[in-house]
């Protein structure tokens, strides 16, 4: 009978310790750690806010964070000590329970400098979390509450360029470069570059390039880079690309380039049209053509104020030998003039002579 009632003795301790540890220690099951963003940029700030769901008064909060992306600025909740990798938060209610918190903050600022896109996260634990009248002790958090963030600049994004001089003639080949260039690039591991053409009827376009083992591709058949793509990104990112353009004939071609992304099912990262006119024939080097089998008429000089006196000049030239062609080659025969000439000279000396002798 004695054992009986010392084994009912043990359980009944036993009992009451389970129960006195129920009463007394619980855990934070309403706690809830958020931020007011996801992405952070270099010289932005991000708030860290600890929901308890319960009011306490007494914790020591800790959240860690990595300085080499992070900066702490400030926070509210108590006593607070930045050690450079974790942020402490330290409170007790000194009231005896009057004036518990059932939330805190702190901020940080991504540093100035970064240039590439990098994922982390904000840790929290804590212990000696008690109730304000310190009846209730809460279980420490040892397992850290994380919440994820990505800290990165600002990216531009990715212009394409295509750039020629002179004009395109059909059948010839024509040198181009392709750019691809952003002030601050966003990072991607595995990219190409396709090229796609809106031709003229019965036309075709190549696009061709030659990679480091003189091996050349058509872009339009082939796109350009490695199969499982080539990386890109930074700041003051620039890539260049040297292509010779090929147009069976003449007419208004479209030609789209895009950067697509290897890593997530091609897609499209960034992408430009271009409008490229192609003549069949350059005159002169400018824009005039020459359409097959008409026959082109002759071009008159445009008259301007510079060129007008010189064709007046010519024509007043023009006139004056006509003038002279106009005139006889030979003189007329003039004998038979002089002899009758002669004659009213004597006839007129004779009657002089005889009115002169009858007044005698």
């Amino acid at each position: 009978m004695k054992k009986i009632v010392n084994i009912v003795a043990i359980f009944l301790v036993l009992f009451l310790f389970s129960f006195s540890i129920n009463l007394y220690a619980s855990s934070l099951s309403n706690i809830n750690v958020s931020t007011d963003k996801e992405t952070v940029h270099p010289g932005e700030e991000i708030k860290i806010n600890i929901e308890f769901g319960e009011s306490l008064g007494a914790y020591n909060f800790y959240i860690a964070y990595d300085n080499n992306l992070l900066e702490y600025v400030s926070g509210e909740g108590g006593i607070i000590s930045d050690h450079g990798t974790r942020v402490q938060i330290l409170f007790h209610d000194e009231t005896g329970g009057s004036n518990p918190r059932n939330n805190l903050y702190i901020v940080f600022r991504a540093k100035e400098g970064i240039v590439t896109s990098n994922p982390t996260d904000l840790s929290v634990t804590a212990e000696g979390l008690g109730s304000p009248d310190a009846s209730i002790s809460y279980d420490d958090i040892t397992t850290p509450i994380k919440k994820n963030i990505v800290v990165e600049p600002q990216y531009e994004d990715y212009k394409i360029e295509l750039n020629y001089t002179g004009e395109i003639q059909k059948n010839e080949e024509k040198d181009m470069e392709l750019v691809i260039s952003s002030s601050m690039g966003k990072n991607y591991e595995h990219t190409r570059i396709i090229a796609e053409a809106v031709t003229p009827d019965n036309e075709t376009v190549k696009l061709l390039a030659t990679d480091s083992q003189d091996l050349e591709h058509d872009m339009i058949q082939s796109g350009w880079g490695e199969i499982q793509g080539d990386s890109i990104g930074g700041k003051d990112v620039r890539k260049e690309l040297k292509i010779r353009g090929l147009f069976s004939g003449a007419g208004n071609y479209q030609i789209t380039f895009k950067l697509i992304d290897r890593d997530n099912s091609d897609a499209e990262i960034a992408s430009e049209t271009f409008h490229i006119a192609v003549l069949d024939e350059v005159i002169n080097g400018g824009g005039n053509t020459q359409v097959p089998g008409e026959e082109q008429p002759e071009q008159q000089p445009e008259e301007t104020p510079e060129t007008k006196p010189e064709i007046e000049e010519n024509l007043t030239m023009e006139e004056e030998t006509n003038t002279i062609e106009q005139m006889p080659t030979t003189l007329p025969k003039t004998g038979s003039t002089i002899y009758v000439s002669l004659f009213i000279l004597i006839a007129t000396i004779t009657a002089g002579y005889f009115i002169y002798q009858k007044k005698n």
